[in-house]
């Protein structure tokens, strides 16, 4: 009978990660930590590994995992940015991951936090809490139909968006390297990226991070915004340039930004900091400052999406054991 440990496990993928093992007839174990050279030693005994963390591993663990007869490693999510492909590539490890876990699950985030902060919501709480009851012009709001709103990365979560989008009746406009026909049902392609900036009322991200991106939105790229602009990232913190985008919403260039996602995230995210000191002061910026909604990275966090994260997960990890490959290997 195969064995696999899962690494990073939280309580919420047990239930669903021991269904899937009485389904499959596989052995499955569970550590809450991550991989890395103090806890190798867990991953003795095992015949596969599907792990669920925000940072890498050393080279010297690949060649490790290797020497010990691994194959792959399986992350239960979409992005793979922490892992080094080629290295893992070099020493005939595949690393696969999963795509597609739940569009709607993130698109409907999204959604929520553009209306959050198109309604105000943020200050109406405040000014509440003062027992401020007033109507003026703070409060006053657009309605999402009046809006253009800029979708940059049009796959499967930024289609979904478009989709619901839509529906309120927005003017929906699509930014892409590689445009998706599917996608043209509920949005128009921009093919300057320039142009987009400036025409869009609302940006909301859904691309991958690479190294070609990183940093694009910059204190350059604000300047090309339309003033008073929505920025909306539930996609890779490392995209935006946190301090520019802290000028931006400082000099109401930007009116309101809903991070799901930071750069420096990783010392923070699932972790209750509440009795320890943080000592990052760009996100404590973050999260003082009224015109920002931070989530720390939940917008996928339904039942739906980790139900098929850790079946997801699974079922690659398994894949490669029985038949030596699976068709979400990233490093081919």
């Amino acid at each position: 009978m195969k064995k696999i440990l899962m690494m990073g496990v939280r309580e919420d993928e047990k239930y669903f990660a021991r269904k899937w093992a009485e389904e499959h007839n596989v052995i499955v174990h569970f550590s809450n930590q991550i991989l890395d050279e103090k806890t190798y030693e867990l991953t003795q005994g095992f015949d596969g590994l599907c792990l669920q963390q925000t940072v890498g591993i050393s080279k010297e663990l690949y060649h490790k995992l290797a020497a010990d007869g691994f194959k792959q490693i399986a992350q239960r999510s979409a992005g793979i940015d922490m892992y080094d492909l080629q290295e893992a590539k070099n020493n005939n490890l595949m690393i696969t991951n999963v795509p597609a876990y739940s569009p709607n699950a993130i698109a409907e985030f999204t959604v929520a936090t553009l209306l959050y902060g198109l309604r105000h919501l943020q200050l109406i709480k405040t000014k509440n809490m003062k027992f401020d009851f007033t109507w003026n012009q703070d409060i006053l709001s657009k309605e999402v139909r009046s809006l253009n709103i800029g979708i940059l990365g049009t796959g499967r979560i930024g289609q979904v968006v478009a989709k619901i989008l839509n529906g309120f009746g927005a003017h929906i406009i699509g930014y892409d390297l590689y445009q998706n026909e599917n996608a043209k049902d509920y949005l128009q392609y921009e093919e300057d990226f320039n142009t987009f900036l400036a025409q869009s009322d609302v940006i909301t991200i859904h691309m991958p991070l690479t190294k070609g991106n990183y940093h694009l939105f910059d204190e350059n790229t604000f300047s090309k915004m339309k003033n008073g602009a929505i920025l909306i990232n539930a996609a890779r913190g490392g995209i935006i340039d946190t301090q520019a985008l802290l000028n931006a919403l400082n000099t109401n260039k930007l009116s309101f930004c809903a991070l799901d996602t930071y750069e420096n995230e990783m010392p923070y995210v699932n972790k209750d900091c509440s009795n320890k000191e943080v000592t990052d002061d760009l996100l404590k910026q973050l999260i003082a400052n009224e015109k920002v909604l931070y989530t720390p990275h939940i917008a996928f966090y339904t039942e739906t999406a980790v139900e098929n994260l850790v079946y997801g997960g699974l079922n690659a990890c398994l894949d490669i054991l029985n038949t030596g490959t699976s068709e979400y290997v990233v490093n081919p």
